[in-house]
């Protein structure tokens, strides 16, 4: 009905709008939890509490390359018009993709897992928010099974959806590096 309506620019508003409906929806969740954070079940010490951080910060940085790397996983006309009827044509996996299916779902886990102190509130909001992540990846595998068909189904054989394999990468056919 949106598709209809919007036409072409679908396309484009889909994920500003999607965005901007999270932080909407997350953001009194967030203050309530700012404002009642609950007991404190741990708090890590320096230097080890900026090491974590640290490592949130590079875990941040995979969500805006995963969007740079895959432009396809977002284009929502071509993932319900059924498998090779992209722009693209193929899966070209490239960039962050070629060691791990889901950036997003890495990177949402290790923020998390690296959080240097934890409350009662944000643990429940980490497993639900955990549930919503592994839930919402699942439905875009589906959604590029869909667009891409068995090219997609070969490469989630080959690598993982989470846990990074940085031996084994996958290469498209006449990449330099497959060569």
């Amino acid at each position: 009905m949106v598709m209809k309506a919007a036409g072409p620019r679908a396309e484009k508003l889909y994920l500003p709008a999607y965005s901007l409906v999270a932080v909407l929806t997350v953001l009194p969740l967030a203050y309530q939890l700012y404002k009642n954070p609950g007991r404190i079940l741990y708090k890590i010490p320096s230097p080890w509490r900026w090491l974590m951080v640290g490592g949130q910060v590079i875990a941040g940085i995979l969500a805006p390359m995963a969007f740079w790397n895959a432009p396809h996983r977002f284009k929502i006309r071509s993932q319900l018009s059924g498998p090779q009827a992209s722009e693209e044509g193929s899966l070209k996996i490239k960039g962050i993709y070629r060691w791990v299916r889901d950036p997003f779902l890495l990177s949402g886990l290790v923020v998390m897992l690296l959080t240097p102190f934890m409350t009662v509130n944000l643990l429940i909001v980490y497993l639900l928010t955990t549930v919503y992540l592994f839930l919402g990846s699942l439905h875009w595998e589906t959604r590029l099974v869909a667009q891409f068909g068995d090219e997609y189904r070969e490469y989630q054989k080959k690598v993982h959806r989470i846990i990074p394999e940085l031996k084994g990468s996958v290469k498209n056919p006449g990449d330099k590096a497959s060569e």
